[in-house]
């Protein structure tokens, strides 16, 4: 076929259809491409006409406006003006929301600015005063400075800042003579086993301070009442501050002292402490008192120029106290410390341990009381997993790690020490979501790391219940605390309501293991026995 004959067509197979789906021709009895109404010269072809490349129709080409057009177009005074209202309209935006972002800026709540704080203000101090009961490591009976080193893992599990140690130093009782300050007792160690465990616990950012009470294992802890006026008893105490200090530790505590009828000695023990202490290297003075009387403690309080004083104050309400009583007591102690910094605990200079001093019902409870108050907590080794004295028993408990000899203590031979129950030892207690020391854990963990109870605003809230007792605890814009505590052996039905209070609440922690998480109504509220909730909400402006 010549190219003026060429159709211009393209075809297009659909040989590859359906047969159902493939066009059908005029005429089933004709084929011929030329019948009327055939589609193609055989059925499953279609020609269709397909315009080349390049070809194009020319009345639907646009080349646009040429650059004469659109100068000519642009000058006129119509699109002058256009132009100008819309810059106009930009830059009035613009501003429109520069000003609104700074108005919010400036309405916006500001965050407060956050008090000074020293590390203890941070959390927990763990007392290890009875020394000899805590960890043998030379299977000679006694424990040792090289026996708590052994246990600063687990130490440093228990999220506190710092630890007491001792009284360490040669001390032959009631003898000032053959009482040497700046001396280990060999049964403790050496300096060289003290300067290790300084150096472990400074590896897991723990605080070690050294109890330096004079006379420990005599009768009278200053040995007398005039000897801390004697000059040169006071030289040896200074000298021995001094060397400890430069040795290392993070802070000295010194008990009794309400015999030294002289508050200028505690001031120049203050003195050194400051004068040792750095940025970041903050060294503390803890001042201990064996008093219960409310009164001479609080007394006792406003006269120290120690950083701590560490005293049995709750204890003068007995192991079962109402719930009234412990909040008159708390708002007591806060008043009148006023711009000091408070702490709590249970046992007093013996270091008596908690489980021995208030009734077993009520030891979680106590234990969630003195982490969600406001200032430092003290806990004896041991508290943390219920460990207490049985009745009669006259020296220090020794700390139960396990179900070995000796509960781990020691792998010395030595007699029965207490009750032989395998459920107060921490290894018994760690894999038990439900134990006193996971408890103590979560506790102590929320206690360093939560603002409100950090350096929360404390406020005591009114009595629900006789032998209940609540406060909140609550910091700017951070979750606020809400803490319920029923003091009595039996549930106890109540409604809180306040003005700083939502109407739920979600529990962060109860002292029931059997209590279920979630969120809970405050005013249609049911506590279990002796039970202490921790619950919490969020700020709202």
């Amino acid at each position: 076929m010549s190219q003026d004959t060429e159709v211009d067509m393209k075809e297009v197979e659909l040989n590859e259809m359906e047969p159902e789906k493939q066009p059908m021709t005029g005429s089933p009895s004709s084929p011929a491409s030329g019948s009327p109404g055939s589609l193609g010269e055989k059925n499953g072809m279609v020609k269709v006409k397909v315009p080349e490349d390049g070809e194009a129709d020319a009345d639907t080409k646009f080349t646009g406006l040429s650059k004469e057009e659109l100068l000519q177009v642009a000058g006129t005074p119509a699109w002058v003006r256009t132009r100008w209202a819309l810059l106009i309209l930009f830059w009035l935006g613009w501003l429109g929301m520069l000003a609104g972002a700074i108005v919010i800026i400036v309405q916006a709540p500001r965050c407060k600015e956050l008090p000074p704080q020293e590390w203890w203000h941070k959390g927990g101090i763990y007392r290890i005063q009875a020394l000899e009961a805590f960890q043998d490591s030379d299977a000679d009976g006694v424990g040792d400075l090289a026996g708590v080193q052994q246990r600063i893992d687990y130490l440093s599990s228990l999220k506190v800042k710092g630890l007491v140690i001792g009284p360490i130093h040669v001390n032959a009782p009631d003898s000032l003579i053959a009482t040497d300050l700046q001396t280990v007792d060999p049964k403790f160690g050496t300096k060289e086993t003290f300067t290790k465990l300084l150096e472990a616990a400074k590896k897991k950012s723990l605080k070690v301070i050294l109890d330096l009470t004079p006379n420990y294992s005599g009768k009278i802890p200053w040995f007398s009442l005039e000897t801390p006026h004697d000059n040169n008893f006071q030289a040896k105490m200074k000298a021995a501050l001094e060397y400890w200090l430069e040795l290392g530790v993070a802070g000295i505590q010194i008990k009794s002292v309400e015999m030294l009828n002289d508050p200028q000695l505690l001031m120049d023990w203050k003195n050194l402490t400051s004068q040792y202490s750095s940025d970041g290297n903050t060294r503390v003075l803890i001042a201990g008192t064996g008093q219960q009387n409310s009164s001479q403690i609080l007394s006792l309080m406003n006269e120290t120029s120690a950083d701590l004083l560490a005293s049995p104050y709750l204890m003068e309400l007995g192991s079962e106290p109402p719930g009234e009583q412990m909040e008159n007591a708390i708002r007591n102690y806060i008043e009148a410390a006023g711009e000091k910094w408070p702490s709590w605990s249970v046992g007093g200079l013996q270091a008596e341990h908690m489980a021995s001093l208030v009734k077993e019902r009520l030891l979680r409870l106590y234990h969630m009381l003195l982490f969600t108050l406001p200032g430092t907590p003290f806990t004896n080794y041991g508290d943390e997993i219920g460990l207490g004295k049985l009745p009669g028993q006259s020296s220090a408990p020794r700390m139960r790690w396990d179900d070995s000899a000796n509960f781990g203590f020691s792998s010395k031979t030595l007699p029965q020490d207490g009750d032989t129950s395998s459920n107060f030892t921490v290894k018994t207690q760690t894999g038990d979501r439900s134990s006193l020391l996971s408890l103590f854990r979560h506790l102590s963990e929320l206690r360093g790391k939560e603002r409100s109870l950090l350096h929360g605003e404390f406020t005591m809230l009114p009595t629900p219940a006789p032998d209940v007792c609540v406060y909140l605890r609550s910091w700017d814009q951070n979750k606020r605390f809400l803490v319920v505590l029923n003091f009595a052996a039996t549930r106890i039905p109540i409604t809180i309501t306040h003005s700083h209070l939502p109407p739920e609440a979600t529990v962060e922690l109860s002292t029931d293991p059997q209590r279920q998480e979630g969120q809970l109504s405050l005013k249609d509220l049911t506590l279990e026995s002796s039970e202490g909730l921790l619950l919490h909400f969020p700020y709202v402006a």
